[in-house]
């Protein structure tokens, strides 16, 4: 039995205490039994979508059904096509595999480094200024195991952009992807930066980098989990937002997408996000602090606006922007990920950012377990 309250139901006669007993209840007589206990979501939240975390039981409950052979598995794709509410925490695939040891097998799972054998580029399809990209073994710059990955924009006005890309074959409706990451202390930039990891749906006769090229629903579609920071008054990286090509963009440079629902540029234009957004804070990061990244790219169904982009930071879900038209052929599919540090012009000093752990599935994968 699958067994969820929240702690500030305030009905009569269904104290949170009752779903314990009942718990406690099918332990002794041997019943599997899983037992959600959250802080708010008082009486009957139903299965909608909704704010906090109370909104994720659903996707935890069918989890367990698997678990217990109740339903099939799903199919890779499934779990991202759900437009109801999205899993958090360490409900994913990589809740089956402590210190990720066996995810990369998983059948959900389409690639996985950890950095820890080989040069920085050997399992990666693409990699731009190689000079600025290395392995790192220093303590505190690796996350899981003795090495990460460090890229570099040397202190210059010239334009860097390192990037390492791995191609997905013809690409899925949905991709989820995760991986590590640690600002340099005294990271200082402003204006363009790319400074986080790629989810693309690029078509065969269009080169991998097209910026200025807007998407037309036939070439291209694609979602950047990164920050921004275009004031010196604004504490260093910036807010977390993503970085967007799609159909309907005010810039032919792309928008950014920020979780509170602000979209730039022309901030004074609220985003359209359709009637279930829920508009959250917008989040900024802790320099020299390590951080589990992870977001979802979802492709809409042909003439409809269900394509979705998922945000989350140390597996809790920190954005959500449903109600997108991304593409206008079934053909285009997310099929590049990548990670990167690219910044327009870096005067004030050397930048530094590390990556470790990334994988790249079609499943929600969570924070590593250790």
């Amino acid at each position: 039995m699958f067994l969820v309250h929240a702690s500030d139901d305030d009905e009569p006669g269904a104290p949170p205490r009752q779903s314990v007993a009942m718990y406690l209840a099918l332990q002794r007589a041997g019943v599997p039994a899983e037992l959600h206990i959250f802080a708010q979501g008082r009486h009957g939240f139903g299965v909608r979508p909704g704010k906090g975390p109370v909104s994720g039981w659903p996707a935890l409950c069918l989890d367990w059904l698997r678990q217990q052979g109740m339903l099939s598995a799903a199919a890779p794709d499934e779990q991202a096509a759900q437009h109801g509410a999205l899993p958090e925490g360490s409900t994913g695939l990589a809740a089956r595999y402590p210190q990720d040891r066996g995810l990369a097998q998983d059948p959900a799972v389409l690639f996985h480094d950890d950095f820890e054998q080989g040069e920085p580029a050997d399992r990666w399809d693409m990699a731009y200024h190689r000079q600025n990209i290395q392995l790192t073994q220093e303590p505190e710059h690796v996350h899981g195991g003795v090495r990460a990955l460090e890229f570099t924009v040397p202190q210059q006005r010239e334009e860097v952009s390192n990037e390492l890309v791995k191609r997905l074959g013809a690409g899925h409706d949905a991709v989820f992807l995760r991986y590590y990451s640690r600002f340099d202390v005294g990271f200082d930039q402003l204006g363009s930066s790319h400074n986080g990891g790629l989810l693309a749906a690029i078509a065969p006769d269009v080169p991998f980098a097209t910026p200025g090229v807007k998407a037309d629903g036939r070439n291209k579609f694609m979602a950047s989990f990164e920050n921004w920071r275009d004031d010196p008054a604004t504490p260093s990286p910036g807010p977390l937002n993503v970085y967007c090509y799609h159909l309907g963009q005010r810039s032919e440079y792309g928008d950014h997408f920020f979780p509170s629902g602000t979209v730039l540029p022309f901030t004074y234009q609220p985003g359209d996000f359709g009637p279930t957004f829920v508009s959250r804070p917008d989040v900024t990061p802790e320099l020299g602090r390590w951080y589990c990244y992870e977001f979802l790219l979802q492709a809409n169904t042909i003439g409809q606006r269900d394509g979705r982009i998922a945000c989350w930071l140390d597996g809790q879900l920190i954005a959500d922007f449903p109600h997108l038209h991304l593409r206008d052929v079934e053909t285009l599919k997310v099929n590049h990920a990548g990670i990167g540090l690219h910044i327009k012009s870096s005067p004030q000093r050397a930048n530094r950012k590390w990556y470790d752990d990334v994988v790249i599935a079609t499943s929600y994968i969570g924070p590593r377990t250790d």
